[in-house]
């Protein structure tokens, strides 16, 4: 991938699969969590909720959202990556994942944590599409953050 063409991140394999065709997106009726984030600048926006199973294993997680294809694609993947993990381990996945996302460009970030995520790290890149690819990320913290 070039990395001084945006235009590249949009013809990623993983980012335009889970933004024509996004993961989770079906309205939950009950559901024990929710997070929401909105960029004002952009206007993207995203919503999720979560349907935890016992105490606090994420058993099922759907989203919403309007914006571009990297915060669809962000909130898509985003819900495969946490399915099935405590919200500890979601809470700690987002740390690094947002912790690799804010590294200089230069600086090599560590992608087999990440899985299919590590398809969003191109977007560092191109600095000013970074709160793009993190607002789906603040949406589950401000959800974890109700167990708090």
């Amino acid at each position: 991938m070039d990395q001084n063409n945006i235009d590249d991140i949009y013809r990623d394999r993983i980012i335009l699969d889970h933004c024509r065709n996004p993961r989770n997106t079906s309205p939950i009726e009950y559901f024990d969590l929710k997070g929401d984030a909105v960029n004002p600048f952009c206007g993207d926006e995203i919503h999720f909720q979560i349907v935890l199973k016992g105490e606090n294993s994420i058993e099922r997680i759907q989203f919403s959202g309007e914006g571009c294809a990297i915060n669809m694609a962000s909130g898509s993947l985003l819900s495969e990556a946490v399915t099935g993990l405590t919200l500890k381990e979601a809470g700690q996945l987002a740390i690094r994942f947002v912790e690799s996302m804010r590294k200089p460009i230069g600086e090599k970030v560590e992608g087999s944590f990440i899985g299919e995520l590590s398809a969003l790290t191109s977007v560092r890149n191109f600095p000013v599409r970074v709160k793009c690819a993190l607002l789906a990320w603040s949406a589950l913290e401000d959800a974890i953050s109700e167990r708090k």
